[in-house]
């Protein structure tokens, strides 16, 4: 907050009509020996330009995060977003408005909405999608939920590659219901063989591609060992590898999910983020979350509506899909502008230039005495790097240096201990990528 308006008759004013005598009160439910008692130690107030000033000062001494060149990867990435989309999302009529839960008043947002779906059934090849979820993690769950509504089982497969941030979620979320989660291993290529996992009585798999290691996982390996065991088939993608990529609908995959997050929407403080769900139309009446559809008005025109609500909580209660009853409308249409502005060759550009400059990255690393890229094979904007010092360690050291890579692997997977990921985007440049190898070459010179 820039200003505190509130005068000190103001502040009288307010306590007389809740029935205070002084704000003392408002603490009394407050135990006595966690308050602090008596005046704090701090200098004498400033007048505002002195305190700007000297904040100024302050803020100086600090190494921020836009100081630093941004390789830092594992679900947050630092992607461009055209001024046009930023332009366009941020107008009154989108930013100050919420769920529409009076569509025939919302007629402009859920138009947006409605295209945004459409955008995100072309990218995944899928027949339908909804109007957001509140970020990747979120969709997941939502999916494998969808999954054991359909098939009546109570058992989800993930893979261990996917991102465990995701996987935690799933289990907190499920924790209550019933659900058990088993996790399978990765090997030494940092991929699932699929065709070596047993399924058996499992809902679903799910898969991440590209996973958190940045690898290429085999969707027609997973979609294939999912159908042996007639179970369904949840695919974790990234919109930004699109473009590049056969689509996760491709593969026959019933349910596809991403973090949306890089498209529009730029790195923030752990959000907020946006959740992309899509599906076949055959399953279209246990999609989480909100529909925007297209119909027409009693006069014969074009017009937008929430549809199939029959679904939803705040209708059917304890016999609704999902306790999911918003989404994250703003974000969305962030998204569906972006993916719109780039359009289908757009996106396929994004995604090459993203691919040429990991590769390039790959190599460069992989020739540092001392340094590797840890799983061979095609990667997509992620590579995980492994030298003779801990991980988050040498994440540490690099931020020193002016350089945000990360995150590091321990805290995931003890035995990757000495291993973090760097995430390239179209936004790093052949000079980015040779600064940050320099300063990992002088870290390990000094250890």
């Amino acid at each position: 907050m820039d200003f505190l308006p509130h005068t000190a008759a103001d502040d009288r004013s307010m306590l007389e009509t809740i029935g205070l005598s002084d704000i003392g009160e408002l603490f009394e439910p407050v135990p006595g020996s966690v308050r602090l008692e008596g005046p704090l130690s701090v200098p004498p107030a400033l007048s505002e330009p002195e305190l700007l000033d000297h904040l100024s000062v302050l803020a100086r001494k600090s190494q921020g995060a836009a100081d630093l060149v941004c390789f830092a990867g594992g679900g947050a990435y630092d992607h461009h977003v055209p001024s046009a989309v930023t332009a366009l999302a941020s107008r009154a009529e989108f930013a100050t408005s919420y769920t529409p839960y009076q569509p025939e008043l919302s007629q402009g947002v859920l138009q947006a909405v409605y295209e945004f779906q459409t955008l995100v059934c072309e990218i995944f090849g899928l027949e339908v999608a909804n109007a957001s979820l509140y970020d990747g993690a979120n969709a997941v769950t939502e999916a494998v939920n969808l999954t054991v509504r359909v098939t009546g089982r109570e058992r989800a497969v993930v893979a261990a590659s996917v991102h465990p941030h995701f996987t935690d979620v799933l289990k907190t979320y499920t924790s209550g219901l019933g659900l058990r989660v088993d996790v399978v291993p990765f090997g030494d290529d940092g991929v699932v063989a699929w065709n070596e996992i047993d399924v058996g009585d499992a809902a679903c798999v799910v898969v991440q591609s590209p996973n958190v290691f940045g690898r290429i996982e085999d969707l027609a390996g997973a979609v294939a060992a999912a159908r042996g065991a007639g179970a369904r088939t949840v695919a974790v993608s990234d919109p930004t590898a699109m473009g590049i990529l056969r689509p996760p609908g491709a593969f026959g995959v019933d349910v596809a999910v991403a973090e949306g997050a890089s498209l529009g929407n730029p790195m923030v403080y752990g959000g907020p983020y946006v959740g992309l769900f899509a599906t076949t139309l055959d399953l279209v009446r246990q999609v989480p979350g909100r529909i925007a559809g297209e119909t027409l008005d009693a006069d014969g025109r074009r017009a937008f509506v929430l549809t199939l609500q029959a679904r939803e909580q705040h209708i059917r209660r304890a016999k609704a899909t999902s306790n999911v009853c918003t989404n994250q409308t703003l974000m969305a249409i962030a998204a569906g502008v972006h993916l719109s502005w780039l359009g289908p060759e757009g996106l396929r550009r994004v995604g090459e230039v993203c691919l040429r400059r990991t590769a390039y990255a790959a190599r460069r690393l992989a020739a540092i005495s001392g340094c590797r890229v840890r799983f061979e094979g095609t990667h997509f904007k992620e590579i995980v790097v492994q030298t003779p010092v801990p991980g988050a360690e040498l994440v540490r050291g690099l931020a020193r240096r002016g350089f945000l890579a990360g995150p590091a692997l321990g805290r995931w997977f003890p035995h990757l201990d000495d291993c973090f990921v760097i995430a390239v985007t179209e936004r790093r440049t052949e000079d980015d990528i040779n600064g940050l190898a320099e300063a990992i070459e002088k870290e390990l010179a000094e250890r």
